[in-house]
C-alpha cells in the first residue's frame, strides 16, 4: 500500500479530510512518528512500533491502534460516541467521527503503551 503519505493522496472528498485528521491528531501526539508499515496497512510508526492505521473500507472508516487492549478500556466513551468498534479496531464515517477528545486518548494510551514496552527492554 506504500506510505500513509501515498495511501491518503489516492482517497478523495470527505473520507480522505477524515483520515488526514486522524493522522494529524495522531502526529500531535507524537511529532516524531514516522511512515512505516504494519500488517501490510500504511501506519504510524512511534519509536519504531506501530502507533495508528486509518484506513477506507466501502462502507466506514477505520482506525486501527495495533493493540487489543486500547480500545476495550475505553468502551464507555466509545459507546457513548456511538462508533462501532472491536478490540482491534474502530469504526467511523466522515459523517460520524472520532471526537477529538477521543482520539487523543487512544493515541495517549497507546504511545505510553509503546513506551513502557520499550523502556521494560531496555532494563
Amino acid at each position: 500500500m506504500g506510505t500513509v503519505t501515498d495511501y491518503l493522496a489516492e482517497r478523495e472528498g470527505e473520507n480522505r479530510v477524515a483520515l488526514e485528521h486522524v493522522i494529524a491528531v495522531a502526529r500531535e501526539l507524537s511529532p516524531d512518528a514516522v511512515e512505516g508499515e504494519s500488517y501490510g496497512m500504511p501506519a504510524l510508526l512511534h519509536r519504531d512500533k506501530a502507533l495508528v492505521a486509518a484506513l477506507e473500507a466501502k462502507q466506514h472508516l477505520g482506525l486501527y491502534p495495533f493493540s487489543g487492549q486500547i480500545l476495550p478500556g475505553l468502551a464507555a466513551e466509545l459507546d457513548a460516541a456511538g462508533l462501532r468498534w472491536s478490540p482491534g479496531a474502530l469504526q467511523f464515517t466522515a459523517e460520524h467521527p472520532v471526537p477529538d477528545e477521543l482520539l487523543r486518548r487512544i493515541f495517549a494510551e497507546r504511545i505510553a503503551q509503546i513506551d513502557a514496552q520499550l523502556d521494560k527492554k531496555r532494563r
